[in-house]
């Protein structure tokens, strides 16, 4: 149909009001799912329909790339990390004190131990410093008949019982003051208790180490903190452990008794010797008997724990190991006792052969070393007491 106008020209009807167009981001939302139906990005209505009227899945997104560096480089690959300085040091520390830390486990467990040190009525108190009381017995516990007669110890019961053959006190101090090793003849006569006068060693036999400890304790006026003790067998096995032990001797030594013969000069003493060396009172080179023998006793210890705590025994597997399987049989502690106490004292007594270490035998009145000067002696024990210099006059070498 057409319509004429006034002209005559024939015009098309007025097309309908057309709404005015949305923008673009309007047009997508009306695409995108709504919040929480989990609707895909793209609408049903412009997706074509599958066979069987279910919409198909929409394409897999390619995989994500890195984009490559300037200039069209590719990274490079990551390197290992190596082990720093430190990493190998802290390593290193740290199986130091795992292996420390297995032996003292060892040695704390396996050394042998005994109720030596207790309370009773009378004991003196706590004074400066450590006491340690030092006994070498004359046991002959775990010898062999092989091995009494290699080491001339003769049979424990001719020798009328166990007794000590060695008796010190090794006082340590608090301060800077040297430490102390004292000597005790063994033929000192002093107040046993629970028994009457007699010599010192025999309380040893009388009680074992608790009345030993008591009768040193009533005798001295000290009071004693810790106690180690050490047989035949085991000194001669820790001496052989370490492979001998250097020594210079004076003079020639020969004893009769035992038929222990020792030449003059500087050598590598055995287990056997060394046994030899610290028991021998009968020699010619020992003409002050008892006297003689503690001040050699004192010697060879200084000589045994520098010898032991050197850089060449500890370092040393040949020597470290076997020394290590011989100690705990060869020693006895109080049952109060640590091997930190034991390295304490061990420390401290290798000063002897650098005299570090102020060495000196109980002031006696006699030649058969069985009386104390009550007057030196009561000097020294003060001068222990108290962590001060022992007076010149008073030490007996």
């Amino acid at each position: 149909m057409t319509y004429g106008g006034d002209d005559g020209r024939r015009r098309m009807p007025p097309r309908p009001p057309q709404p005015p167009a949305r923008p673009r981001q309007q047009q997508r939302a009306q695409m995108l799912p709504l919040p929480g139906r989990g609707q895909s990005p793209y609408d049903a209505r412009t997706r074509p329909m599958g066979s069987r009227g279910e919409a198909p899945a929409p394409p897999p997104a390619p995989p994500r790339q890195d984009p490559p560096e300037y200039g069209g480089r590719q990274p490079r690959p990551r390197r290992r990390r190596r082990w720093s300085v430190g990493k190998i040091l802290m390593t290193l520390l740290i199986v130091v004190v795992l292996f420390v830390g297995a032996i003292w486990a060892y040695l704390e467990f396996s050394i042998n131990r005994v109720d030596a040190i207790g309370d009773y009525s009378g004991r003196p108190a706590a004074a400066s410093g450590t006491n340690w009381l030092i006994v070498g017995s004359d046991s002959r516990q775990g010898l062999t008949a092989q091995d009494e007669e290699r080491l001339a110890t003769g049979d424990e019961g001719e020798a009328g019982g166990q007794r000590t053959d060695t008796i010190m006190i090794a006082h340590l101090p608090d301060n800077s003051t040297k430490p102390t090793l004292l000597s005790l003849p063994r033929d000192s006569q002093v107040k046993i208790p629970g028994h009457s006068t007699g010599k010192i060693n025999s309380a040893f036999a009388l009680g074992g180490p608790k009345l030993l400890v008591q009768t040193v304790e009533q005798a001295t006026g000290l009071r004693m903190d810790h106690y180690a003790e050490i047989g035949f067998g085991g000194f001669a096995n820790i001496v052989d452990a370490i492979g001998g032990v250097d020594m210079c001797i004076d003079k020639d030594m020969n004893d009769p008794m035992t038929g222990i013969d020792i030449k003059a000069g500087c050598q590598k003493l055995d287990g056997r010797s060394a046994l030899g060396f610290v028991r021998m009172r009968h020699a010619e080179a020992t003409p002050r008997s008892d006297l003689d023998r503690v001040a050699n006793q004192r010697k060879f210890i200084g000589a045994l724990v520098s010898q032991v705590a050197s850089p060449g025994t500890l370092l040393n597997p040949f020597d470290f190991f076997p020394l290590l399987g011989s100690a705990p049989d060869a020693l006895t502690m109080d049952t109060g006792d640590h091997v930190h106490n034991l390295a304490g004292l061990a420390i401290a007594m290798r000063g002897i052969s650098s005299d570090g270490v102020t060495t000196t035998t109980m002031p006696i009145t006699d030649a058969s070393a069985q009386h104390w000067d009550k007057k030196k002696s009561a000097q020294l024990f003060d001068a222990l007491k108290n962590d001060t210099e022992v007076p010149p006059d008073v030490v007996m070498n």
